[in-house]
């Protein structure tokens, strides 16, 4: 398998079910937030996600937070879902994979990655040897970066 394919796809982390997750062998979930928890640099969350949290943790699957975003900008957002989190994640690379393993105690293969970007989510998700959900992004980028980092994906998908 490729580094840059993901495992499974899905449209959006609203539609991937707990059971999904424990087919898939893992009791932990990794997840992105910018365009998969929540629209680009938002506080708000997507609409459902609390129930989809809450649907997670009632199936006995813990969710945290990996960002490469700023400390600033996920821990308030965090809080907001009662979650941990893992901030300047410094994604595709292990680092920030193994922090958030730490965090929760879980092993590599007992961890799903959700997230929407092939250069940082699904890459570090296959190279830490967790099972990588795709989402698509649920709204426009603002960043110039990330824009031309789509231009590429496009070839990937």
């Amino acid at each position: 398998m490729s580094l840059l394919k993901p495992h499974y796809r899905f449209n959006c982390i609203l539609d991937i079910s707990a059971e999904d997750i424990k087919k898939a062998g893992a009791k932990f979930v990794l997840l992105d937030t910018d365009n998969t928890l929540a629209l680009h640099g938002s506080q708000e969350p997507i609409e459902g996600l609390y129930e989809w949290i809450a649907e997670m943790r009632k199936n006995g699957i813990e969710p945290i937070i990996l960002s490469n975003n700023s400390r600033q900008r996920i821990e308030p957002f965090a809080k907001k879902l009662g979650m941990p989190y893992v901030y300047k994640s410094a994604k595709p690379l292990p680092k920030g994979f193994r922090l958030a393993c730490k965090k929760l105690g879980a092993k590599p293969e007992e961890t799903a990655v959700i997230g929407d970007q092939i250069f940082t989510d699904v890459l570090g998700g296959n190279i830490f040897g967790s099972k990588v959900f795709m989402t698509e992004p649920i709204g426009p980028e603002t960043d110039p970066f990330i824009k031309f980092k789509r231009k590429i994906e496009k070839y990937f998908r």
